[in-house]
């Protein structure tokens, strides 16, 4: 049997889980009627669509009915920011500096339909900064968007303390919890927020369905239109599979997330000791702030950033640059960028992500590969 390597890019896409397959076989095989349609067929799928959406609203703290199922996290992120934005024209979004791509884009997309977009800055550990929040409540937004966790350095976002803010303002407050699901507490009933977006594939579930939680009363403009499934807000036949697969997968990223989070970030703690031990100049990117425990970010001076993740490609380690979004990308992120990380330490960076997969002996593995890699990248470069 071949290999499989390491996998470290669990931000990127975590294995199926074995309760998401289960769930969703029933419909990928015998039950197949459209949940729109009013015969036993149809009846059959509804009640399985329900019962998903019920099971991902208890999970989060939320009314069934203030779940949204969509195609993915982009998918809902792009409803929330863009559909926010026409709903309430005139008024400009403010959104961080280290929103993940679909959040960018999206205020991009109402710029082009001539909302202004305000940005608000972050510290050095890439935390927006509270400040830059208040300034941007003074101009009346009709959303602030401020991500639950980073998914390039894991930073964990003060949105607590935000969503008062935003909620004694009177302003609506999304967050992209993509990376803090099933990693760290996530409560719509807990957290004054009134849009979040989630995928299931970052938890174990299938690629290709995400949800956005709309507190009731929360109005959006709907991005695509047809028969008026899901509130109006996501029209098209829904993935029942798909749904069952989300709720299976997240209820047991949930139930297991205290331990399992625990033995991940050990191990996350002992990767970077080691690395930093071994590694003359390397740098952890976030490392003064509090960060999911499954996240990673590495910089290595000196090194081409291309050249280190193919080196450890061909040793069998699985890593990232940042963002999956933009692995393709040759300028540095503009996560470290946004936190003043200068060009020449945020281009050389390598994204860890750790999930309920990973082991000590991969870690261990890591740490004998990497110095070695980072040292002949790193004279390959050049002085």
């Amino acid at each position: 049997m071949t290999d499989p390597g390491i996998y470290l890019d669990y931000a990127a896409s975590a294995p199926l889980r074995p309760e998401a397959r289960e769930a969703m076989l029933p419909f990928l095989e015998g039950r197949f009627g459209n949940p729109s349609s009013i015969h036993r067929f149809g009846r059959d799928a509804r009640a399985a669509l329900e019962e998903a959406r019920a099971r991902l609203a208890l999970l989060i703290g939320a009314a069934p009915g203030e779940i949204v199922f969509t195609h993915a996290g982009t998918e809902a992120d792009g409803v929330a920011i863009l559909g926010r934005a026409r709903q309430v024209r005139g008024a400009p979004v403010a959104i961080s500096s280290i929103e993940h791509k679909a959040v960018l884009a999206s205020a991009h997309a109402a710029e082009d339909d001539g909302t202004r977009v305000i940005v608000m800055g972050v510290d050095g550990n890439g935390v927006v900064r509270v400040d830059a929040v208040e300034a941007a409540l003074e101009e009346r937004p009709a959303v602030v968007s401020v991500m639950w966790a980073n998914n390039e350095v894991g930073t964990l976002q003060p949105v607590g303390e935000i969503g008062e803010r935003c909620r004694a303002a009177g302003v609506v407050f999304h967050s992209d919890a993509v990376q803090a699901l099933g990693k760290v507490p996530v409560r719509a009933d807990a957290v004054a927020v009134d849009l979040l977006a989630f995928s299931a594939h970052k938890v174990g579930g299938p690629k290709g369905i995400g949800a956005l939680y709309v507190r009731r009363g929360t109005a959006l403009r709907p991005l695509l239109f047809g028969g008026g499934q899901e509130r109006g807000l996501r029209p098209g036949t829904e993935d029942v599979a798909g749904a069952l697969g989300f709720a299976a997968a997240a209820q047991a990223a949930e139930a297991q997330r205290e331990q399992a989070m625990a033995r991940v970030e050990a191990l996350r703690d002992r990767l970077e000791a080691g690395l930093r031990e071994r590694v003359p100049g390397l740098l952890v990117n976030g490392a003064g702030a509090a960060r999911l425990p499954t996240v990673s970010n590495v910089s290595v001076p000196g090194a081409d950033p291309q050249a280190l993740l193919m080196s450890l490609d061909l040793e069998g380690i699985a890593v990232s640059s940042g963002s999956a979004c933009s692995s393709g990308a040759v300028e540095p992120s503009h996560v470290l960028t946004a936190m003043g990380v200068a060009p020449e330490v945020a281009g050389p960076s390598v994204r860890f992500s750790l999930g309920w997969g990973t082991t000590g002996a991969e870690i261990d593995r890591v740490l004998e590969v990497f110095p070695a890699v980072a040292e002949r990248v790193r004279a390959l470069a050049g002085p």
